[in-house]
């Protein structure tokens, strides 16, 4: 994997604990975020998502694609966010979008 796209992958889960620094919005849906094994596990992931498509390298959508799989039930989200309904599905869709792919 390039180190751009390790960079990458951190700055999605980074995002999930500091969400902050991504918008207001973000920060008042989240209330706890992935811990460090989900950079483990979607790093995991996403080298093998490539290897089953006969890559040798991990593409950002590989990345993106995995990101609802491994954050999904890694996310807890705040009482505000249920309440208008939102999903950790949004929520990862949300970061995926403002997160700049390299």
């Amino acid at each position: 994997m390039a180190d751009s796209l390790e960079d990458y992958l951190l700055q999605i889960v980074l995002a999930t604990r500091n969400p902050n620094v991504y918008g207001k919005d973000l920060a008042s849906w989240l209330q706890y975020g992935a811990s460090p094994r989900a950079s483990i596990a979607l790093d995991r992931c996403a080298k093998a998502k490539a290897w089953l498509s006969q890559r040798d390298f991990v593409s950002p959508e590989d990345i993106q694609e995995l990101a609802f799989d491994v954050l999904r039930h890694r996310l807890i989200l705040s009482y505000e966010a249920e309440a208008e309904g939102i999903t950790t599905d949004q929520v990862i869709k949300e970061l995926i979008a403002r997160i700049a792919v390299p």
